[in-house]
C-alpha cells in the first residue's frame, strides 16, 4: 500500500522505511513501538503518517516543550491531543487537589530566600554568595524525582545518598539542609495551589492524581526522559494503552540535567517495545552523512541530496562567515572569545542561551567590591574561586569551564569593572551569527555550520564509560545540524584583522 501526506501544499509519499513503520503500526497486534530516528530523519512526518492511517482512536502525543506541542497541533488530525508533560501533570495535579493552580515562576527563589535568613549570620552570608547554585539544586531535586526523607516517607524516586552524591559539587551539611527545607515546604504550598513548573511533573506523578487513559501515546525525544518522566509515562500507559516512542539514542546529551541515559533501552525492556529505524537523513548533504559515519555507520542519505562541503579551514575571518549561520563548540569560553573578536570587527553576533549571561556577571561581582581592581588581580581571584571549587568538585570540566569564560573577559577588560561591562554589552547583543553550545544546538539546523575547536571534544574530564559516550553524542549533534556547509575551525586560525 501507497502510504501519502500533503504538506506545505504538495504531497509526500512515505519512504520505503516509513512504509514499514506503518505497516507495522497497522497490524491487528498493536504492539508497542520504538523508532530510532538519526538526526533530520524525518520523526514529525512519521508520526503524522502515524496519525493519518492508523485507526482513529483517542491519542496523546508528548512533546518535549510548548513550542513543539503547538507545531504538531497544527498538523495532527482532530483526535490527537498534543502536550507536554507539564501541561498534563498541571491538569492531574489541580484535579487531585480541587484547587485552583496559581503558578509563580519564583517559588523556589522565594523559598530558598527565605531559608537563607534563617540561617545563623556566617552561614547566611556564605550561603547568598552560592544562592544560585542552591536554586539549581532545588529544581534538580524535582526533576530528579527526589522527596526529602522529612516530608512524605516512600515517594522518592532516588535516596538521600543518590541524589546529593549526584552532584558536581560536595555539599555540606547545611546546603543539603536548605535543600531538604525548601522541598518540604514546596511541597505543602503545591499542595495549597502554589506551584512552580517544576512541581506540574513532581507532585502529579510522585503525589497522586489521576493520570488520562488513551488508547494510543506517542512520545517524542525518548531519548531525553528523565526517571521522573519515565515515572509518569508508567501512569499514562495503561494496560490496553499502544506506546510508540521516537528518539536518537545517538543525540542523549543531557545526562548533566538528569535525562537518564539509557532511557530508550529502558521504554523498549519496559514496554515490551518492537524496534524499527529512521536512517536517512533529509537534513543532511552527502558529505555531512558520510563524516557522521563515525558516529552512526547506518545513516543514509536520499537518492536527490546535495553533495554539501566538509573542510577544516587553516584560518577563517569575520567577513567569511555568512549571516544567519551558526558557531558551535563544546565549551563556553572559545564562544565568547569568538563573539568578542566578531564583534570588534563589526559583526552582529547572538549567544544563544542567556542564562550564562547572569551567572558569569554575578561570578565577577564576587570577586571583588572593587570595580577598579586590575586585570592582574582580577586573575588572581579567579584562579582562587577556581581553586576554591575544585577542591569539592565532582564535575572538574564544570569549574573549569567556567573559569575559562571568567578569563575571557578578564582578559578584554583592564579592570574588573571594564570585565563585567564587556560581558554585559556580549549577552545583549542580538545579531545574525549565532553562537552556542552543542548541548543548546539539539533540535536545530542552519544551512552553514562552523565546529569551534573540535579538538575539545572528548573533554579532558570524559574519558572512559557514559561521559565519553555523552561526548561522542554531543560531536554527533553538532555536525549534523549542517543542512549545506560544515567547517571544522580553531579559535587561535582566527583572522582578527583589528589587532
Amino acid at each position: 500500500m501507497s502510504y501519502t501526506l500533503e504538506t506545505d501544499g504538495r504531497v509526500l509519499e512515505a519512504t520505503e522505511e516509513q512504509t514499514a513503520i506503518i505497516d507495522f503500526a497497522r497490524e491487528p497486534e498493536r504492539r508497542n513501538l520504538l523508532i530510532n530516528a538519526l538526526a533530520g530523519a524525518a520523526k514529525t512526518s512519521t508520526l503524522r503518517f502515524l496519525c493519518k492511517y492508523l485507526p482513529v482512536d483517542p491519542t496523546l502525543s508528548l512533546a518535549f516543550n510548548k513550542r513543539i506541542a503547538d507545531e504538531m497541533a497544527k498538523v495532527l488530525p482532530g483526535h490527537v491531543r498534543c502536550a507536554t508533560m507539564n501541561s498534563v501533570g498541571h491538569r492531574v495535579w489541580g484535579a487531585a487537589i480541587g484547587k485552583k493552580l496559581v503558578l509563580e515562576t519564583k517559588k523556589n527563589y522565594n523559598l530558598v530566600k527565605d531559608a537563607i535568613e534563617s540561617l545563623p549570620r556566617r552561614q547566611r552570608e556564605e550561603a547568598y554568595d552560592i544562592m544560585g547554585d542552591i536554586i539549581k539544586t532545588v529544581s534538580r531535586a524535582k526533576l530528579s524525582g527526589y522527596v526529602p526523607p522529612n516530608s512524605i516517607p516512600g515517594k522518592s524516586i532516588l535516596t538521600p545518598q543518590e541524589f546529593y552524591g549526584g552532584l558536581d559539587e560536595e555539599p555540606d551539611d547545611w546546603f543539603c539542609g536548605i535543600v531538604d527545607s525548601v522541598l518540604a515546604t514546596g511541597i505543602k504550598q503545591a499542595y495549597g495551589g502554589l506551584i512552580d513548573f517544576d512541581d506540574q511533573i513532581y507532585m502529579s506523578t510522585l503525589f497522586g492524581g489521576s493520570f488520562p487513559q488513551h488508547a494510543r501515546v506517542m512520545v517524542d525525544e525518548a531519548q531525553d526522559l528523565s526517571p521522573l518522566n519515565h515515572a509518569m509515562l508508567d501512569k499514562l500507559v495503561g494496560p490496553k494503552t499502544h506506546l510508540t516512542a521516537v528518539g536518537d539514542p545517538w543525540q542523549s546529551i543531557y545526562a548533566f540535567r538528569g535525562a537518564d541515559t539509557r532511557s530508550m533501552s529502558y521504554l523498549r525492556d519496559r514496554f515490551a517495545m518492537a524496534e524499527m529505524t529512521l536512517s536517512v537523513s533529509f537534513r543532511c548533504p552527502i558529505t555531512v552523512v558520510k563524516n557522521a559515519h563515525t558516529r552512526v555507520p547506518h545513516m543514509r542519505w536520499p537518492a536527490w541530496a546535495k553533495e554539501g562541503q566538509v573542510t577544516t579551514l587553516e584560518e577563517w575571518k569575520a567577513d567569511d562567515i555568512p549571516d544567519n549561520s551558526a558557531i558551535i563548540c563544546r565549551n563556553n569560553a572559545p564562544l565568547l572569545s569568538c563573539a568578542l573578536a566578531l564583534l570588534r570587527a563589526g559583526r552582529g553576533v547572538h549567544l544563544v542561551g542567556t542564562d550564562l549571561g547572569p551567572q558569569l556577571v554575578r561570578a565577577l561581582k564576587k570577586l571583588s567590591e572593587d570595580m577598579q581592581l586590575p586585570q592582574e588581580k582580577v586573575h588572581e581571584a579567579i584562579n582562587l574561586w577556581e581553586a576554591e571549587k575544585l577542591r569539592k568538585a565532582r564535575n572538574a570540566g564544570t569549574i573549569a569551564d567556567k573559569a575559562e569564560c571568567l578569563r575571557v573577559f578578564a582578559d578584554f577588560g583592564p579592570t574588573l569593572g571594564a570585565a563585567i561591562a564587556y560581558c554585559e554589552r556580549l549577552f545583549s547583543s542580538k545579531g545574525p551569527i549565532q553562537l552556542l553550545s552543542g548541548h543548546k544546538a539539539k533540535g536545530l539546523e542552519w544551512q552553514t555550520v562552523y565546529h569551534l575547536d573540535p579538538h575539545r571534544i572528548p573533554s579532558p574530564w570524559s574519558k572512559e564509560g557514559e561521559a565519553l559516550e555523552q561526548e561522542r553524542n554531543v560531536k554527533y549533534v553538532i555536525e549534523t545540524r549542517a543542512k549545506e556547509s560544515l567547517f571544522f575551525v580553531r579559535l587561535e586560525d582566527f583572522v582578527d584583522a583589528t589587532v
